[in-house]
């Protein structure tokens, strides 16, 4: 949204997954509650990420105010060591980095989107509008196949399987396999991704809570950063793995 308003030329083409962020704290921990929190440090990836609507949102739940968390940006592959050395007190991010220290053993979950934000968007597909213009097929063969990933790996556990082997490589997120496994089971929605539809008013909802966060200083129109034509044209590719 930000890019779209400063006129960088960028759309908004799919989702890419829901859910998958989460609030962990140590297992030692007393929290059970985010409104135990309070005057606590919490690392975050950015305020422009959506995770801090995540926090966001749990705070006003609890009826606080920014003023009751210490917030601290860290990049998420530090988050697990700082938790475990207490350098944190609680970290907001998406997977792996949560299951990370879960399956480590010295952390849980004290918040999952899962539970309380089933339509949380986390990843979107973007493009630059010059490859929409010069080469839409290309666009549109790379939105059915997100979609028809997205329809693969929610069909069944055999396919999460396959697809962490993919995944862990190297070549893509270069991860230990049983930490991707982990997201994929404990428990099987933690992230997920057969839904991936635009729908309008979830942007907006974004679009609120960003500007409520001072991230967005006024309203962005959906239209100059979602072009839905693809999506709407979408056929899920059919894959064969």
């Amino acid at each position: 949204m930000d890019l779209a308003d400063r006129k960088v030329p960028v759309r908004i083409v799919s989702l890419g997954h829901r859910s998958g962020a989460v609030i962990m704290v140590r297992s030692d921990s007393p929290y059970r509650t985010f409104k135990q929190l309070t005057g606590k440090q919490i690392a975050i990836p950015s305020r422009f990420a959506v995770d801090f609507l995540f926090l966001r949102r749990c705070w006003l739940r609890e009826n606080m105010t920014p003023s009751d968390i210490q917030i601290v940006e860290m990049a998420p592959p530090d988050m697990p060591a700082a938790l475990y050395a207490n350098a944190v007190d609680a970290y907001c991010t998406g997977e792996p980095f949560g299951a990370a220290a879960q399956q480590a053993g010295y952390a849980r979950p004290l918040r999952m989107t899962r539970d309380e934000w089933r339509n949380y968007i986390c990843c979107v597909l973007t493009v630059r509008e010059e490859l929409i213009q010069e080469n839409p097929a290309m666009v549109q063969d790379l939105v059915n196949q997100v979609l028809g990933a997205g329809v693969w790996l929610d069909q069944q556990q055999e396919n999460r399987n396959k697809a962490v082997a993919i995944a862990a490589g190297r070549e893509f997120f270069n991860q230990d396999p049983k930490i991707i496994q982990f997201v994929m089971e404990n428990p099987t929605d933690r992230v997920t991704y057969g839904d991936l539809r635009m729908i309008r008013a979830e942007f907006e909802d974004l679009m609120q809570l960003s500007m409520a966060a001072g991230t967005i200083k006024h309203p962005i129109a959906y239209e100059t950063y979602v072009d839905e034509t693809f999506a709407k044209n979408a056929r899920a590719a059919a894959i064969s793995l």
